[in-house]
């Protein structure tokens, strides 16, 4: 009897949290302006400052309700956002929306001629004489404060959602992969975002995903917002003081005058070692071709979804925290004397700060949480850095059966996040620059495994 009892009891209780937990699906959609003001630096401090603003720049998502606690999903026409700005970020938003930090996930699309936040990178900076020479800081702080708002006022105009949308399209010249090797299996030329080099133009496109994907959410017959997920780089040609999104930010532009009822919120993919450079050869004529290509592909993506009815129980999230193994070569003895020596370039210093903030971080115990959102079948990850293209191809391997998406450029501390291989092969990505050592892939092809189970 009392056996039975509590199996009535463990019965009760489950419904109760079955009926608690899955309420009836909702969503609530946010767009924030986060351009940064004249004068404000730009990528990290590398290039001209602001001079003038061609287009704003919009930090937008969706609130995922009904689900447990709610799900926030945010984008930035920025840069990068790293180490304690983005955990100050993922904070803030989770209060906006009444939920716990592990539940957001906060990405940018990487454009150049566009701010970043670093407030750790920030402090030390400040002790150098160097504040304010990376990005903004005060400025930083009001477009949180902003974008937290938006969040909020945005629960205020929820809608139901009742089917979701899953869609592909390919994008046709566009992405070429920006490592071509030679015949030693080194990197001969590194074909960045543009290039005007006759070899690096000839070479093939190489390891890229062509494809764009769509997740859809549905009002009945309304859309109410859609992601798109592409890996490139999102350069045309930047570093003249003219802040804008890119071609990205114009291609979902077109999609929004085409689709105006539904909110358009792009994620850049796993496209560290992705740019435009067979196809853009720098030219400001060439900014709207490349967004009309990729809006094609957007476009293609949209007419083609399949549509299928959901409900909360079909929606799910799941994080893996992960300590990224810091570089070899990155340590207080090779990178002090860098950051302290007032000789050496701004833009040296700073990089120096970067490595050590991401070293002490590390060494501290700071994970970097890699995020997961079920939705029916499909699974769409969330990762840190510069990510290269061969981890969301692995991903799709991994979950033939389900439809696969990726977003990187959360958490940016890491920098570039090469597969092992492309260690031994040199280059500006992971032979120069990249702050984590080549175990990196064992690790996060673990925890992408783990979340897509």
């Amino acid at each position: 009897m009392r056996l039975s009892t509590q199996r009535l009891l463990t019965s009760v209780f489950l419904f109760v949290a079955s009926f608690s937990l899955h309420a009836e699906l909702r969503i609530a959609v946010f767009d924030a302006d986060v351009t940064p003001p004249i004068g404000a630096p730009l990528c990290n401090g590398s290039i001209t400052p602001v001079k003038k603003i061609e287009a704003p720049l919009s930090a937008r998502g969706i609130v995922i309700l009904g689900s447990g606690k709610p799900i926030v999903l945010c984008a930035f026409d920025w840069v990068g956002i790293g180490n304690a700005a983005h955990d100050e970020y993922c904070t803030a938003l989770a209060k906006a929306a009444g939920t716990t930090a592990d539940r957001v996930t906060v990405h940018t699309l990487h454009q150049h001629d566009a701010p970043a936040a670093d407030y750790s990178t920030e402090e030390l900076l400040k002790t150098i004489g160097l504040g304010g020479s990376m990005f903004d800081p005060a400025f930083a702080q009001k477009a949180i404060i902003n974008v937290a708002h938006a969040v909020k006022e945005s629960l205020k105009h929820t809608k139901p959602v009742t089917h979701v949308g899953l869609g592909q399209g390919k994008v046709e010249k566009v992405a070429s992969n920006r490592r071509i090797l030679g015949d030693n299996g080194r990197v001969k030329i590194v074909r960045y975002s543009s290039s005007r080099n006759p070899a690096a133009i000839a070479a093939p496109e190489g390891v890229i995903d062509p494809m764009v994907k769509l997740i859809a959410f549905w009002n009945g017959d309304k859309p109410v917002a859609g992601l798109t997920h592409y890996a490139t780089h999102p350069q045309s040609y930047y570093g003249r003081g003219g802040v804008n999104p890119d071609f990205p930010g114009m291609a979902r532009s077109i999609m929004g005058e085409e689709i105006p009822e539904a909110m358009h919120v792009h994620f850049a993919g796993a496209g560290g070692n992705v740019g435009a450079g067979k196809y853009n050869n720098g030219s400001p004529e060439l900014r709207p071709i490349l967004a009309k290509r990729l809006a094609a592909g957007m476009r293609t993506a949209w007419k083609n979804q399949e549509k299928f009815k959901v409900s909360s129980k079909d929606i799910g999230w799941e994080y893996e925290p992960v300590s990224l193994p810091v570089r070899k070569t990155i340590s207080e003895e090779s990178r002090l004397p860098l950051y302290n020596n007032p000789k050496e370039r701004a833009t040296t210093r700073r990089f120096a700060a970067r490595d050590l903030v991401f070293l002490r971080r590390t060494k501290a115990g700071h994970k970097i949480n890699l995020n997961c959102l079920r939705v029916a079948k499909a699974r769409i990850l969330y990762m840190p850095g510069e990510l290269f293209v061969e981890y969301q191809l692995g991903a799709q391997k991994m979950a033939p059966n389900l439809f696969v998406a990726m977003a990187a450029y959360g958490q940016y501390s890491p920098g570039y996040i090469g597969d092992r291989i492309s260690y031994t092969q040199g280059g500006y990505e992971t032979g120069r620059v990249s702050r984590v050592d080549p175990s990196v892939e064992d690790i996060l092809n673990s925890a992408m495994k783990n979340l897509l189970d």
